[in-house]
């Protein structure tokens, strides 16, 4: 991304009115789940990866107008330099970075420097941590298995100890040395989770520091009520940034281009952040003025936007903005393959899950439940991203209920006592636990899986909870059965296939699959280019995930956002979610 970037000697002495935001201009957003924790190795939901990209600054970026997405420098001066074949990066950080203020930092200006990144990325690989994104840097590191196995043994990992994948040059310069060469790295030092902190606040909040972050950020966090409101603050220590992107070839995107360019980043003084889970009060919310913008849409009012596919005329008339974004992403029900009822690899253990993703109809459920507003998924990876083949066709999504009965008597499991249900082939109950949230959106999906379970003779249950407590009991191997999602951090297959690879279990492979055909697919995949070969294993690791039947592929959600007439700049991406920086509120437009 290509900046003009002005810094001045003492950025911490800098007021609040000196910047470019103003606190008079206030956003209002709503999150549709709640947050985890806002520590950038511990952030994992979206809501959590919002706020904490604000806040906190890995090296790269994505630019916010660029289509196809194009890697930028953040906090770095360039792009990483990068030699032996892709297994070495130089990363030169710009000075004058500082972070926020903070009591940890005992009044005295914090620059950012080499050392917070090395720190920073170490944490990644602190088994005490338990980071669900362990797996970017694990086993990749010169001497990070070494580190990680010691800290393993004495319970504790030592920051101290040298790392030679981490080799601080000098004060602002960083050099990455990996085992073996990885072409999608860059994107790595794009992610949340690589942003850098401070040393001195992680230690000086310990565990809280996720409910406390402290960044370089443009925003810092100002009031924080768990699961229900979240208050940002324009940094007032924040870097002199002027928007200087080139302006796109796309007409609508070329005038937010014009509009930006010479403006001093961020505009907007306040952020104040909601968590409206259900979906009328989203919308009501909107449509009152007092929630600026919808992301993505509550599906369940998609007809009270739209009017063949077109937003309504009486919202036009009022300057209501809508955007449909084809974000990458796949959703799917996994299985808990440790489980002794749904999990394993043997025929009759195959034969149970294959049985249940056969009577689930995922038509009706787009139809239903989505308004049509996705598209049926053939397997993990969704379209638009690389190593992505339309012309591979699988078997996901075949329907067929008579076709899962005869399975299921096949491999054992009959009904033997005339319930209606079925049972074990050693004759025990047989019930699924089907976990979910409770809200009235997925009131409704469970309404028909049990439908589509009735169907068979399967009976399931269903058991609620939060998505924080949900994703704990996951990477605990506590669920035995539950739909989740994916939306890409990096434009690639490999981002969704590693949510499969054995060695991510407790991290972000929740179904706890381990089979070492797809891990050694995975790893072949790893150290290659983009290239018609890689995309060849990816299919065959596709046609794994299909035979084994970890996940009920569902589908591929479209997003439709719904912006007010007030927001100026609004723009969403398909991979970074921090794009506050960049809107602006025209109060002569605000009701």
């Amino acid at each position: 991304m290509r900046f003009a970037r002005s810094f001045a000697a003492a950025l911490l002495c800098v007021s609040f009115a000196a910047g470019a935001a103003d606190p008079s201009k206030v956003l209002h957003a709503a999150f549709t789940i709640a947050e985890t924790s806002f520590d950038p190795v511990l952030a994992y939901d979206a809501a959590s990866i919002t706020i904490a990209e604000e806040i906190s600054e890995p090296m790269l970026e994505y630019e916010y107008l660029a289509r196809p997405v194009k890697l930028a420098p953040l906090t770095l001066e360039r792009l990483p330099e990068v030699s032996d074949n892709g297994a070495t990066y130089l990363c030169r950080v710009r000075k004058g970075i500082f972070f926020a203020p903070d009591p940890a930092f005992k009044g005295k200006p914090r620059e950012l420097v080499a050392a917070d990144y090395a720190y920073s990325l170490k944490r990644l690989l602190d088994p005490a941590l338990r980071s669900p994104w362990m797996w970017i840097l694990e086993g990749k590191l010169v001497g990070g298995d070494e580190v990680q196995a010691a800290a393993k043994k004495g319970g504790k990992l030592d920051y101290d100890a040298p790392l030679a994948g981490l080799e601080v040059v000098d004060r602002y310069t960083l050099r990455i040395r990996l085992k073996a060469p990885d072409y999608r790295f860059p994107y790595v030092l794009a992610m949340t989770a690589t942003a850098a902190v401070a040393r001195e606040t992680v230690e000086a909040y310990g565990i809280d520091f996720g409910a406390h972050p402290v960044g370089t950020g443009p925003y810092l966090l100002k009031e924080y009520k768990r699961s229900s409101r979240i208050v940002l603050e324009a940094n007032p220590g924040f870097r002199k940034l002027l928007f200087d992107e080139p302006v796109p070839s796309n007409r609508d995107d070329a005038v937010i281009a014009r509009a930006l360019r010479g403006k001093q980043l961020p505009q907007i003084g306040r952020i104040e952040v909601t968590v409206i889970e259900e979906q009328q009060p989203r919308w009501l919310a909107f449509l009152k003025g007092s929630v600026d913008y919808l992301q993505p849409f509550p599906i369940n009012f998609v007809g009270e936007l739209l009017d063949n596919g077109k937003l309504k005329p009486e919202l036009a008339a009022k300057g209501v903005r809508h955007e449909l974004l084809l974000r990458p992403n796949t959703w799917w029900a996994y299985f808990n393959m440790e489980d002794p009822v749904v999990g394993g690899y043997t025929p009759e253990k195959i034969a149970l899950r294959r049985a249940i993703g056969m009577a689930f109809n995922v038509d009706e459920f787009i139809h239903v439940l989505y308004h049509d507003r996705a598209m049926p998924a053939q397997g993990p990876i969704p379209p638009d991203i690389a190593g992505y083949d339309s012309g591979h066709k699988t078997q996901a999504q075949v329907y067929d209920p008579a076709a899962a009965r005869a399975l299921l008597d096949r491999f054992g499991y009959r009904d033997r006592d005339g319930d209606g249900y079925r049972e074990l082939p050693d004759g025990k109950p047989l019930t699924i636990e089907h976990w979910s949230r409770p809200t009235s959106a997925e009131r409704q999906t469970d309404e028909l899986w049990k439908k589509n379970m009735d169907a068979i003779g399967i009976r399931m249950v269903f058991k609620k909870d939060q998505t924080p407590e949900l994703r704990k009991m996951a990477r605990a191997g506590k669920v035995q059965m539950r739909q989740d999602g994916w939306n890409a951090d990096y434009p690639d297959a490999e981002n969704f296939m590693q949510n499969l690879y054995g060695p991510n279990v407790s991290q972000s492979n929740d179904s706890r699959f381990k089979l070492p055909e797809f891990d050694r697919l995975y790893e072949q995949a790893h150290n290659l280019p983009d290239s018609p070969e890689r995309t060849r294993l990816y299919n065959r690791m596709t046609d794994i995930v299909i035979a084994y039947a970890p996940w009920k592929l569902t589908h591929h959600l479209l997003e439709d956002h719904v912006v007010q007439p007030w927001v100026v700049g609004y723009k969403a991406h398909p991979i970074r979610a921090d794009i506050w920086k960049y809107l602006d509120i025209d109060r002569s437009q605000q009701r």
